[in-house]
């Protein structure tokens, strides 16, 4: 897991030659702007859905864990919070190939990050992660998918 500011995303390109399509992408585009909804970029392998989503208490946030692909994800209008628990440390629970997500239901994330407009979180397959924590009743959002 990776959080830092959005100025400093471009320090991260060399992890995965696609990291480099999403600092093109936010360079060029009004995240705030955008509406709601998927944005193909390279096809399968990196898109970004503009997201409205619930605000959720810790313990009603699902921690999650992705095999295929890296989540970006960046609050858009107000502060979120993520739980995290390592994938090393979750119980095997069943994965959904089409969806490419594996759901810990009922599980409490071990420690908590909060994350304000203008940065970024950035989860890999290892990252178990809670997301939508928020006091507000929505929060937008952009999650970047980025193939493995």
């Amino acid at each position: 897991m990776i959080i830092d500011t959005l100025e400093n995303l471009a320090k991260y390109e060399a992890i995965n030659p696609l990291f480099k399509d999403v600092v093109k992408f936010i360079a060029e585009n009004d995240l705030e702007m955008m509406e709601a909804g998927k944005y193909p970029i390279k096809g399968n392998d990196l898109f970004v859905n503009i997201a409205i989503a619930k605000g959720k208490a810790p313990d009603e946030a699902v921690l999650e864990t992705h095999v295929n692909m890296i989540d970006i994800q960046i609050p858009i209008d107000g502060p979120e919070t993520y739980g995290y628990t390592p994938l090393c440390r979750l119980p095997d629970f069943p994965y959904n190939v089409e969806k490419d997500i594996t759901k810990y239901p009922d599980l409490m994330a071990e420690s908590f990050i909060d994350c304000q407009p203008g940065m970024f979180a950035i989860f890999f397959p290892q990252d178990g992660h809670a997301p939508c924590i928020s006091m507000a009743p929505e929060i937008k959002k952009a999650i970047f998918k980025v193939k493995v």
